[in-house]
């Protein structure tokens, strides 16, 4: 995944960033670490609890938690795409990142690389 957001800089300077870009960068790699921990308790504790435990409760919790706290997340990434002016393939592909387990916590690597580097 490589940004399109173009921030010319001299070579081993780091970018930098408007104040509320920054903003709205911490806020994606918070929700992208939250949305990536809770689809891995989605995906390797509530599932396998419901599945082969017989109980619902776990996934009756996280699931739905998981749901709301993922449409936070696309709020977040959206935002960020506005302010850093990504194609819409980029903006697609850190948003696919939410549902795939650890691939969030690459795109975020990733994004704040490509950002801030």
């Amino acid at each position: 995944m490589t940004s399109p957001a173009d921030h010319s800089t001299s070579a081993g300077q780091k970018k930098k960033l408007s104040r509320t870009t920054h903003s709205a960068l911490i806020r994606y790699q918070v929700l992208a670490y939250v949305v990536g921990v809770m689809l891995l308790l989605l995906t390797f504790v509530a599932m396998p609890v419901k599945y082969i435990g017989d109980n619902e409760a776990p996934m009756n919790l996280i699931g739905p938690l998981h749901g709301f706290l993922y449409a936070v997340y696309l709020l977040a990434t959206l935002d960020l795409a506005r302010r850093v002016k990504w194609s819409f393939r980029y903006l697609l592909l850190v948003a696919i990142a939410g549902t795939i387990p650890f691939l969030s916590f690459y795109a975020e690597r990733k994004v704040h690389r490509d950002l801030t580097a």
